[in-house]
């Protein structure tokens, strides 16, 4: 078992430098020093830039685009903190790629969230936070802890504000069955009636909307899921809200912003009014003015605080 390392210290690789500072500007710590870049052919070079022996790790990196190189940024750190003797390292990756691939979905399929879980852990991370796993059975892919925050926590007090604890006009909408449970987590915030969207999904990317349980027609609809990444299940989603269910209006909501391919062209042409994303991906810098980012720092912080202080993580994630 690893003991805790003495005075913590924050380090960051270069996806999301942005929410990496505002993590230790809320703990009010500085970054630790390191220069992560390239070599001239592309490999990754890290080189620390104070002692880091014996001391509470915690490297902080998203697993987005580009997501081959983020990873291995965050493995070469991890193995460079590990060789200079560092007491204990927690790796905070606010979005895990390649966690849609957690199972065979048919024949000779790779498992790489679980191969993700193993060179994460070789590499020399001693426990992993994290936020919104697509599938919550990763963390059982990893042999050490796994903390695994819910974005519900910062999202739907947004979203309470917005509309009221118990708004009369406005329906919860899960994106397929999979998403209920969290819907039904945002519901405790945000007092609303629940309707699921039953869809089903040709190939990886795209998805042919069948029916939509429950009633919205004449209502408000959110559409809650944890990731957005080519926008086509949200955004055919939200048409069959309008045109199919006959909401008046649709807003949505995610943890994670993948963004990739025709996702932002898409959003923009949609019939979602705004959508609310977390900073666990960077943002582009050409969203639309429709899509509003909300900062996870300080969710982030806690858990760090806590952690580096043997305290309990779960009472952050503690709606049932």
């Amino acid at each position: 078992m690893v003991s805790k390392g003495k005075n913590i210290m924050l380090f960051a690789g270069n996806s999301n430098i942005g929410l990496a500072k505002g993590i230790a500007d809320d703990l009010g710590l500085p970054l630790g020093a390191a220069e992560v870049k390239k070599f001239s052919d592309g490999e990754v070079s890290v080189s620390l830039g104070e002692s880091v022996r014996g001391r509470d790790i915690f490297v902080i990196q998203s697993l987005s685009q580009p997501t081959n190189d983020n990873v291995m940024e965050l493995l070469i750190m991890l193995d460079a903190l590990k060789r200079a003797s560092a007491g204990r390292i927690t790796a905070v990756i606010p979005y895990f790629g390649y966690a849609r691939q957690d199972r065979k979905a048919k024949e000779r399929d790779p498992i790489s969230a679980k191969l993700m879980a193993d060179i994460i852990t070789v590499a020399g991370a001693n426990s992993v936070l994290t936020m919104d796993l697509h599938a919550a059975q990763i963390q059982g892919f990893f042999n050490i802890p796994v903390d695994n925050l819910l974005g519900v926590s910062v999202l739907a007090p947004y979203f309470a504000k917005k509309f009221g604890k118990k708004p009369e006009n406005l329906v919860l909408v899960s994106p397929d069955h999979g998403s209920v449970t969290r819907v039904r987590k945002f519901s405790k915030f945000v007092d609303a009636p629940l309707a699921i969207i039953d869809k089903r999904r040709p190939e990886a990317n795209q998805v042919e909307v069948m029916s939509i349980i429950g009633d919205v027609r004449g209502k408000e609809v959110l559409l809650i899921d944890d990731m957005i990444d080519t926008a086509g299940t949200l955004c055919k989603g939200a048409e069959a809200l309008v045109e199919v269910g006959g909401a008046t209006k649709v807003y949505a909501c995610a943890s994670h912003g993948v963004l990739s391919g025709p996702a932002l062209e898409r959003l923009e042409k949609s019939h979602i009014s705004e959508l609310i994303l977390l900073d666990t991906i960077k943002a582009p810098e050409n969203a639309p003015e429709k899509i509003k980012f909300l900062s996870s720092a300080h969710v982030f912080a806690e858990a760090i605080k806590r952690i580096y202080e043997d305290e309990s993580v779960s009472e952050l994630s503690s709606v049932q």
